[in-house]
């Protein structure tokens, strides 16, 4: 199965990095957050990517060019002007990197490198957040299940501490910080989708997370996979640095390789 990535938006909330690079490029533990996320895929087996970019999405072309060749035994044949990979250390990846627009919205993304799609369901999240969810059992979910599309629930991490105040009683009986959400659950990407749900996408002004959504939610053909476990975006440089500490700690929930 494929695994599509959606990488090319601009990150404006965390304008301190991707004023330099692409957001998918913001390194944590000196890989960038879309290295983890791939690394995340390989370890369930899935190791055939379509990347789309856009915005500075040559940084991620070059990347991958030299990752490649960092790593490897390299032959440079001057008589013929030809290079050689001899042997390489990389992950097993297969990656097409797709210019998909600097202004296209997410579904409009997904129509436009539907193209280097096979016929079967594929995987889709987004390039700027990190999980310890189970995407074995998200495709075994999504089969069983037998809808179009399904999509990863989680519950966001919370912000602030909470605590209990009665009306008329000046105690605070229970205090917890930063709990896990408010209860709601939300979209938290890593999505198994049929390849027919690409019709439902018009242009390059789709935005995925609205009327292609709604349109298989009235339809009954969206499924939910709750996810109890680690769940992190990175929108923020103070994301950023909580990701970094958990990594540079030795327990960063979402290293499963």
């Amino acid at each position: 199965m494929q695994v599509m990535i959606l990488a090319g938006g601009f990150g404006t909330r965390i304008s301190e990095e991707s004023a330099m690079k692409p957001k998918p490029m913001v390194e944590i533990g000196g890989r960038p957050i879309l290295w983890h996320i791939m690394k995340s895929y390989l370890a369930h087996g899935l190791s055939d990517f379509v990347i789309c970019c856009g915005y500075k999405g040559h940084m991620i072309r070059q990347y991958f060019h030299d990752y490649a060749l960092a790593s490897a035994d390299v032959r440079f044949d001057m008589r013929d002007n030809t290079m050689t990979l001899l042997r390489t250390a990389t992950e097993p990846w297969r990656i097409t990197l797709v210019e998909t627009g600097l202004d296209t919205m997410t579904g409009g993304r997904i129509r436009r490198a539907a193209e280097y799609l096979d016929d079967g369901p594929f995987c889709c999240t987004y390039g700027d957040g990190v999980s310890d969810v189970d995407i074995t059992s998200v495709i075994e979910f999504h089969r069983t299940r037998g809808r179009l599309a399904t999509v990863t629930a989680v519950q966001p991490p919370g912000r602030f501490g909470v605590f209990e105040l009665h009306a008329d009683d000046d105690r605070v009986p229970s205090f917890t910080e930063k709990p896990q959400g408010d209860g709601a659950w939300i979209n938290g990407g890593f999505f198994v989708l049929e390849r027919s749900v690409i019709e439902m996408i018009d242009g390059d002004d789709t935005v995925w997370e609205r009327e292609p959504l709604e349109r298989l939610a009235s339809a009954g053909q969206l499924s939910a996979y709750r996810h109890h476990g680690f769940w992190h975006p990175m929108d923020t440089l103070r994301d950023k640095q909580l990701l970094e500490s958990m990594w540079e700690s030795g327990r960063a929930p979402w290293k499963k390789w």
